[in-house]
């Protein structure tokens, strides 16, 4: 293996995944791999669900027996049928997290950027070539149960964009989030902030916003929450359009 695109996988619980593992596709090998910042920082490992499930830091992200099945192993599938390229995958999503948890200098935002650092550290000693560093983000319901208003959204979430892009970030690949089954209403102002921050940075990518359509599928298994199929859709259309992207090297 001599290039990878890397991906930081970041968010809260519907990128950490809340599904069932056992009904994720799965990732062929050579196709991807998880860096595991926390647990095994000097390997790489074959990507399996639960994505992460080892990856718990007292001091950060931390959230022990929560991820149960994600939508990262569709992401890597249909992100290397486009590129050829394998992923190196870094978990680092908690459930529940605020925008403002994820703050420079909040202890989520420097354990992130802790395990990245790592990666690229451990990869460069193999001499292996990251052709691409990327992010996937999934955040934003909390902050809507809690009415946090559109534009105080939008910029603490410009600003934590920013950073990672001075960090060296190329490309933020922008999951939408749905609807809270209960109120449909309730999230649309982060929708909104969510597709306004991809048409107005450039290396913001709006990638799926079919969660939206969960709900109205009988994909969600509670107010917050998908069903692994939902998982899968979302990560294979996230994954597909960041393959294209990748491919093009655009942003």
């Amino acid at each position: 293996m001599k290039m990878v695109d890397l991906i930081l996988f970041m968010g809260q619980s519907n990128m950490a995944g809340r599904g069932d593992a056992s009904l994720a596709p799965v990732v062929e090998e050579g196709r991807g791999y998880e860096y595991c910042a926390v647990s095994k920082p000097d390997r790489l490992v074959p990507v399996r669900e639960p994505f992460g499930v080892f990856e718990n830091n007292p001091d950060g992200v931390y959230e022990p027996g929560m991820k149960t099945g994600s939508m990262v192993s569709a992401f890597i599938n249909a992100c290397y049928e486009k590129t050829n390229v394998p992923v190196v995958g870094i978990s680092c999503s908690k459930g529940g997290s605020s925008i403002e948890e994820w703050e420079k200098g909040t202890a989520y935002f420097e354990d992130a950027k802790k395990r990245f650092v790592s990666g690229l550290r451990y990869l460069a000693g193999q001499e292996v070539q990251v052709r691409s560093k990327s992010m996937a983000w999934c955040q934003g319901c909390t902050d809507a149960d809690r009415g946090m208003e559109k534009e105080v959204y939008k910029e603490k979430t410009r600003a934590f964009f920013q950073n990672w892009i001075s960090l060296g970030i190329e490309r933020i690949f922008l999951i939408q989030i749905g609807n809270n089954r209960d109120d449909l209403n309730l999230y649309v102002p982060v929708q909104e902030a969510q597709k306004e921050l991809a048409e107005e940075m450039e290396q913001v990518f709006l990638v799926s916003d079919s969660f939206r359509d969960m709900a109205a599928a009988g994909l969600m298994k509670d107010c917050y929450h998908y069903k692994q199929e939902g998982y899968n859709l979302v990560g294979g259309e996230a994954g597909k359009a960041a393959g294209d992207l990748l491919n093009g090297m655009g942003g």
